[in-house]
């Protein structure tokens, strides 16, 4: 998936500026996709260059005018085709585990033990606020965003599972 479909698929729910967009991701898609400040910005240039996205200029009085940003009828046509096209084969990248793989070279328990603590706070954490982004859903297009926010909850409690099991193993 790339940050660009994300984007359009955030901006088909309601017009919005960068930052709205980076506030978005945070509080709706972080359990999937991950984006900083700096590549939304950029993107949304990409995007309005290519005719997929209309930009607003809302004046302000005392701030910085605000540019919001609409799907056009090409973003919305773009946003559709990727949505019907085959998906990727998207291959796994995860540093921690790496960390893990390789962490025997320095034969202390003591290293892979704080290495698995550092890891349960950090899913802790990331699990505690996935649980606070559930809520009651009514629509079809609800219950789909609330079940990938599932998803991302079953992930994360698999893995305190799997640290469980790597703790007693070692």
């Amino acid at each position: 998936m790339s940050l660009k479909h994300a984007i359009l698929g955030l901006l088909d729910l309601r017009p919005m500026t960068g930052y709205d967009l980076k506030k978005t991701f945070d509080d709706t898609a972080q359990h999937f996709w991950a984006a900083d400040r700096s590549q939304i910005y950029r993107t949304l240039g990409t995007l309005n260059a290519e005719g997929l996205l209309d930009e607003h200029v809302i004046p302000q009085r005392s701030r910085p005018a605000r540019h919001e940003y609409r799907l056009t009828e090409a973003g919305s046509a773009e946003l559709d085709a990727w949505l019907r096209s085959p998906a990727p084969a998207e291959l796994p990248r995860e540093a921690f585990l790496t960390r893990i793989y390789f962490a025997g070279r320095a034969e202390d328990p003591k290293l892979v033990r704080a290495l698995v603590e550092e890891r349960r706070a950090l899913v802790r954490q990331r699990l505690t606020a996935f649980q606070a982004l559930e809520t009651p859903t009514t629509t079809y297009a609800e219950r789909l965003r609330a079940l990938t926010l599932r998803n991302g909850i079953m992930h994360l409690e698999a893995e305190l599972s799997w640290l469980d099991e790597l703790e007693e193993a070692l």
